[in-house]
Protein backbone atom coordinates (compact mmCIF):
# COMPACT_ATOMS: atom_id res chain seq x y z
CA UNK A 1 0.00 0.00 0.00
CA UNK A 2 1.04 3.32 -0.93
CA UNK A 3 1.70 6.13 2.01
CA UNK A 4 0.58 8.74 -0.71
CA UNK A 5 -2.27 10.78 1.30
CA UNK A 6 -4.24 13.71 -0.77
CA UNK A 7 -4.21 17.11 1.05
CA UNK A 8 -7.33 18.11 2.38
CA UNK A 9 -7.14 21.27 1.23
CA UNK A 10 -7.39 20.37 -2.34
CA UNK A 11 -11.52 21.01 -2.80
CA UNK A 12 -10.86 17.52 -4.55
CA UNK A 13 -9.80 15.97 -1.73
CA UNK A 14 -12.21 17.63 1.19
CA UNK A 15 -15.28 17.16 -0.95
CA UNK A 16 -14.41 13.50 -0.75
CA UNK A 17 -13.99 13.64 2.75
CA UNK A 18 -17.77 15.66 3.04
CA UNK A 19 -19.13 12.49 1.30
CA UNK A 20 -18.56 10.87 4.99
CA UNK A 21 -21.26 11.73 7.14
CA UNK A 22 -19.74 11.85 10.25
CA UNK A 23 -16.86 13.77 9.09
CA UNK A 24 -19.67 16.39 7.94
CA UNK A 25 -21.26 16.44 10.96
CA UNK A 26 -17.94 16.50 12.70
CA UNK A 27 -16.81 19.56 10.96
CA UNK A 28 -20.31 21.53 10.98
CA UNK A 29 -20.39 20.90 14.95
CA UNK A 30 -17.27 22.79 15.47
CA UNK A 31 -17.29 25.28 13.22
CA UNK A 32 -20.75 26.24 14.04
CA UNK A 33 -20.50 25.60 17.16
CA UNK A 34 -23.37 22.60 18.47
CA UNK A 35 -23.23 19.32 19.67
CA UNK A 36 -22.64 16.81 17.54
CA UNK A 37 -26.27 15.17 18.89
CA UNK A 38 -27.99 18.32 17.86
CA UNK A 39 -27.02 17.33 14.07
CA UNK A 40 -29.37 15.26 13.77
CA UNK A 41 -29.23 14.72 9.58
CA UNK A 42 -26.75 16.45 7.02
CA UNK A 43 -28.06 16.27 2.83
CA UNK A 44 -25.82 17.10 0.06
CA UNK A 45 -27.13 19.08 -2.16
CA UNK A 46 -26.77 19.59 -5.95
CA UNK A 47 -24.00 22.58 -5.90
CA UNK A 48 -24.91 24.06 -8.85
CA UNK A 49 -27.47 27.26 -8.25
CA UNK A 50 -30.39 27.94 -9.83
CA UNK A 51 -29.95 30.63 -13.07
CA UNK A 52 -33.26 32.33 -13.46
CA UNK A 53 -32.03 34.63 -16.62
CA UNK A 54 -29.91 32.93 -19.30
CA UNK A 55 -27.21 36.36 -18.71
CA UNK A 56 -27.37 35.42 -14.46
CA UNK A 57 -23.79 34.46 -13.48
CA UNK A 58 -24.16 31.15 -13.29
CA UNK A 59 -23.16 30.20 -9.29
CA UNK A 60 -20.93 26.62 -8.60
CA UNK A 61 -20.46 25.83 -5.32
CA UNK A 62 -17.52 24.01 -3.50
CA UNK A 63 -19.88 21.88 -0.78
CA UNK A 64 -23.19 22.48 -0.32
CA UNK A 65 -24.94 20.74 2.37
CA UNK A 66 -28.62 21.35 3.84
CA UNK A 67 -28.75 20.47 7.72
CA UNK A 68 -31.39 19.63 9.70
CA UNK A 69 -33.99 20.28 7.02
CA UNK A 70 -33.47 24.33 7.93
CA UNK A 71 -30.22 25.54 7.15
CA UNK A 72 -28.30 25.19 3.93
CA UNK A 73 -24.24 25.56 4.06
CA UNK A 74 -21.66 26.40 1.52
CA UNK A 75 -18.53 25.74 2.22
CA UNK A 76 -15.42 27.27 -0.06
CA UNK A 77 -11.54 26.67 -0.48
CA UNK A 78 -10.00 29.02 -2.07
CA UNK A 79 -6.41 28.85 -1.76
CA UNK A 80 -4.89 31.28 -3.94
CA UNK A 81 -5.25 35.13 -2.87
CA UNK A 82 -8.53 36.30 -4.21
CA UNK A 83 -9.02 40.39 -2.88
CA UNK A 84 -12.79 39.89 -3.66
CA UNK A 85 -13.29 37.19 -2.07
CA UNK A 86 -15.84 38.68 0.78
CA UNK A 87 -18.14 39.74 -2.14
CA UNK A 88 -17.29 36.01 -3.98
CA UNK A 89 -18.44 34.86 -0.69
CA UNK A 90 -22.03 36.93 -0.33
CA UNK A 91 -22.93 35.78 -3.74
CA UNK A 92 -23.36 31.83 -2.80
CA UNK A 93 -25.47 32.52 0.02
CA UNK A 94 -27.31 35.34 -1.54
CA UNK A 95 -27.98 33.20 -4.45
CA UNK A 96 -28.91 30.35 -2.43
CA UNK A 97 -31.17 32.13 -0.13
CA UNK A 98 -33.27 33.80 -3.55
CA UNK A 99 -33.62 30.28 -4.84
CA UNK A 100 -35.50 28.84 -2.13
CA UNK A 101 -38.32 30.78 -3.02
CA UNK A 102 -40.90 30.17 -5.83
CA UNK A 103 -43.71 32.68 -7.46
CA UNK A 104 -47.21 32.07 -4.84
CA UNK A 105 -45.03 31.35 -1.47
CA UNK A 106 -44.44 33.38 1.11
CA UNK A 107 -41.54 34.95 3.13
CA UNK A 108 -41.74 32.30 5.92
CA UNK A 109 -40.07 29.34 3.39
CA UNK A 110 -36.55 30.72 3.62
CA UNK A 111 -34.08 28.69 5.82
CA UNK A 112 -30.78 30.23 7.05
CA UNK A 113 -28.16 30.38 4.77
CA UNK A 114 -24.44 29.94 6.25
CA UNK A 115 -21.01 30.61 4.23
CA UNK A 116 -18.02 28.42 5.56
CA UNK A 117 -14.74 30.09 3.83
CA UNK A 118 -11.56 28.14 3.89
CA UNK A 119 -8.67 29.87 3.14
CA UNK A 120 -5.17 29.67 2.01
CA UNK A 121 -4.31 32.86 2.33
CA UNK A 122 -4.62 36.31 4.82
CA UNK A 123 -7.97 37.85 4.25
CA UNK A 124 -7.89 39.95 7.39
CA UNK A 125 -4.35 41.67 7.85
CA UNK A 126 -4.74 43.44 11.27
CA UNK A 127 -6.54 40.59 12.79
CA UNK A 128 -4.35 37.60 14.08
CA UNK A 129 -7.13 35.10 14.73
CA UNK A 130 -7.61 32.01 12.27
CA UNK A 131 -11.13 31.84 12.75
CA UNK A 132 -13.72 34.51 12.42
CA UNK A 133 -17.77 34.68 12.49
CA UNK A 134 -19.63 37.57 10.91
CA UNK A 135 -23.52 38.22 11.18
CA UNK A 136 -25.65 40.93 10.63
CA UNK A 137 -26.03 43.49 12.87
CA UNK A 138 -26.98 47.15 14.09
CA UNK A 139 -23.48 49.01 14.46
CA UNK A 140 -23.88 50.69 17.56
CA UNK A 141 -26.13 48.49 19.42
CA UNK A 142 -25.54 45.32 17.74
CA UNK A 143 -28.99 44.32 17.71
CA UNK A 144 -28.99 40.75 15.21
CA UNK A 145 -31.11 42.22 12.11
CA UNK A 146 -31.74 38.59 11.26
CA UNK A 147 -30.06 35.25 11.63
CA UNK A 148 -31.12 33.82 8.12
CA UNK A 149 -27.56 34.55 7.18
CA UNK A 150 -24.09 34.41 8.76
CA UNK A 151 -20.18 33.80 7.55
CA UNK A 152 -17.60 31.50 8.92
CA UNK A 153 -14.27 32.47 7.45
CA UNK A 154 -10.93 30.38 8.28
CA UNK A 155 -7.83 31.90 7.60
CA UNK A 156 -4.76 28.54 7.06
CA UNK A 157 -1.89 30.73 7.55
CA UNK A 158 -3.30 32.30 10.85
CA UNK A 159 -2.60 28.97 12.03
CA UNK A 160 -0.63 28.11 15.36
CA UNK A 161 2.88 26.16 14.96
CA UNK A 162 1.55 23.99 18.03
CA UNK A 163 -0.81 22.45 19.47
CA UNK A 164 -1.86 23.40 23.22
CA UNK A 165 -3.80 20.87 25.77
CA UNK A 166 -7.47 22.01 25.19
CA UNK A 167 -7.33 23.04 21.94
CA UNK A 168 -10.62 24.08 20.38
CA UNK A 169 -12.52 21.26 17.83
CA UNK A 170 -12.07 24.17 15.46
CA UNK A 171 -8.72 24.28 15.61
CA UNK A 172 -7.96 20.91 14.79
CA UNK A 173 -10.19 21.05 12.02
CA UNK A 174 -8.45 23.56 10.91
CA UNK A 175 -5.09 22.18 11.57
CA UNK A 176 -6.43 18.77 9.37
CA UNK A 177 -7.54 20.39 6.54
CA UNK A 178 -4.27 22.13 6.62
CA UNK A 179 -1.76 19.04 6.96
CA UNK A 180 0.07 17.16 4.65
CA UNK A 181 2.27 14.94 6.42
CA UNK A 182 0.91 11.41 8.02
CA UNK A 183 2.42 11.84 11.33
CA UNK A 184 0.20 14.71 11.84
CA UNK A 185 -3.10 13.03 10.29
CA UNK A 186 -2.73 10.61 12.58
CA UNK A 187 -2.02 12.46 15.77
CA UNK A 188 -5.36 14.91 14.75
CA UNK A 189 -7.33 11.71 14.31
CA UNK A 190 -6.68 10.65 18.10
CA UNK A 191 -7.88 13.95 19.23
CA UNK A 192 -11.33 13.81 17.86
CA UNK A 193 -13.21 10.84 16.62
CA UNK A 194 -14.82 12.75 13.64
CA UNK A 195 -11.62 13.91 12.33
CA UNK A 196 -10.82 10.29 12.95
CA UNK A 197 -13.35 9.80 10.31
CA UNK A 198 -12.49 11.93 8.35
CA UNK A 199 -8.81 10.41 8.32
CA UNK A 200 -9.83 7.19 7.22
CA UNK A 201 -12.29 8.62 4.47
CA UNK A 202 -8.75 10.07 3.37
CA UNK A 203 -6.47 7.51 3.58
CA UNK A 204 -9.30 5.02 2.05
CA UNK A 205 -9.49 8.02 -1.27
CA UNK A 206 -6.12 8.57 -1.60
CA UNK A 207 -5.40 4.60 -2.45
CA UNK A 208 -8.46 4.82 -5.30
CA UNK A 209 -6.52 4.94 -7.96
CA UNK A 210 -9.19 6.99 -10.54
CA UNK A 211 -9.64 9.53 -7.59
CA UNK A 212 -6.03 9.85 -7.12
CA UNK A 213 -5.89 10.90 -10.54
CA UNK A 214 -8.54 13.35 -10.44
CA UNK A 215 -6.87 14.54 -7.33
CA UNK A 216 -3.52 15.15 -9.00
CA UNK A 217 -5.11 16.71 -11.85
CA UNK A 218 -6.99 19.30 -9.38
CA UNK A 219 -3.74 20.37 -7.51
CA UNK A 220 -1.59 20.44 -10.92
CA UNK A 221 -4.63 23.21 -12.40
CA UNK A 222 -4.06 24.81 -9.32
CA UNK A 223 -0.56 24.60 -9.48
CA UNK A 224 -0.56 26.18 -13.10
CA UNK A 225 -2.85 28.16 -12.29
CA UNK A 226 -1.13 29.93 -9.11
CA UNK A 227 2.61 29.85 -11.17
CA UNK A 228 0.31 31.77 -14.20
CA UNK A 229 -0.41 34.76 -11.44
CA UNK A 230 3.36 35.04 -9.98
CA UNK A 231 4.66 35.01 -13.83
CA UNK A 232 1.85 37.93 -14.70
CA UNK A 233 2.95 39.67 -11.43
CA UNK A 234 6.97 39.18 -12.49
CA UNK A 235 5.58 40.91 -15.92
CA UNK A 236 4.10 43.49 -14.60
CA UNK A 237 7.05 44.60 -12.08
CA UNK A 238 9.40 43.96 -14.88
CA UNK A 239 7.86 46.34 -17.30
CA UNK A 240 7.12 48.73 -14.59
CA UNK A 241 10.85 48.72 -13.79
CA UNK A 242 11.35 49.38 -17.32
CA UNK A 243 8.64 51.84 -17.45
CA UNK A 244 10.09 54.14 -14.45
CA UNK A 245 13.88 53.63 -16.30
CA UNK A 246 12.49 54.67 -19.59
CA UNK A 247 10.75 57.64 -18.17
CA UNK A 248 14.01 58.82 -15.89
CA UNK A 249 15.82 58.31 -18.97
CA UNK A 250 13.64 61.07 -20.73
CA UNK A 251 13.35 63.59 -17.83
CA UNK A 252 17.64 63.44 -17.40
CA UNK A 253 17.69 64.04 -21.56
CA UNK A 254 14.93 67.08 -21.14
CA UNK A 255 16.67 68.41 -17.97
CA UNK A 256 20.28 68.08 -19.78
CA UNK A 257 19.28 69.78 -22.84
CA UNK A 258 16.84 72.77 -20.91
CA UNK A 259 20.18 73.08 -18.58
CA UNK A 260 22.10 73.94 -21.59
CA UNK A 261 19.96 75.65 -23.78
CA UNK A 262 19.88 78.44 -20.49
CA UNK A 263 23.37 78.36 -20.39
CA UNK A 264 23.89 79.13 -23.93
CA UNK A 265 26.12 75.95 -24.47
CA UNK A 266 26.25 75.18 -28.30
CA UNK A 267 24.07 72.87 -29.95
CA UNK A 268 26.39 70.48 -31.44
CA UNK A 269 28.21 70.19 -27.84
CA UNK A 270 24.62 69.69 -26.29
CA UNK A 271 23.92 66.76 -28.76
CA UNK A 272 28.05 65.13 -28.18
CA UNK A 273 26.49 65.27 -24.26
CA UNK A 274 23.31 63.30 -24.97
CA UNK A 275 25.27 60.49 -27.08
CA UNK A 276 27.68 59.55 -24.85
CA UNK A 277 25.55 60.06 -20.89
CA UNK A 278 22.54 58.44 -22.90
CA UNK A 279 24.00 55.94 -25.32
CA UNK A 280 22.34 57.72 -28.11
CA UNK A 281 22.92 57.68 -31.95
CA UNK A 282 23.12 61.57 -33.64
CA UNK A 283 19.40 61.24 -35.17
CA UNK A 284 18.01 60.28 -31.47
CA UNK A 285 19.98 62.58 -29.83
CA UNK A 286 19.41 65.45 -32.55
CA UNK A 287 15.49 64.41 -32.28
CA UNK A 288 15.03 65.10 -28.57
CA UNK A 289 16.64 68.39 -28.81
CA UNK A 290 13.89 69.70 -31.14
CA UNK A 291 11.14 68.48 -28.92
CA UNK A 292 12.81 69.67 -25.75
CA UNK A 293 14.30 72.90 -27.29
CA UNK A 294 10.84 73.87 -28.62
CA UNK A 295 9.05 73.64 -25.17
CA UNK A 296 11.93 75.53 -24.00
CA UNK A 297 11.06 78.44 -26.01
Amino acid sequence: MSDFLMKPKIDYAFKEIMMDEKARIGFLSAVLNLNPADIRKTELLNTSLRKLHEDEKQGIVDVRILMNNNTEIDIEIQLSILNVWADRALFYPAKMYTDQIRPGQDYTVFKKCVSISILDFVLFREDPEFYSCFHIREDSRQTLYTDKMEFHVLELPKLPPELIDGSSDILLWAKFINSERKEEFDMLATKNPYIGSAYEHLQVISQDREKRREYEAREKAIRDYNQGILEAEQRGREEGRAEGEAEAKIHGIRILITDNIEEKVPKEKTLAKLQKHYNLTESQAEKYYIEFAKKNL
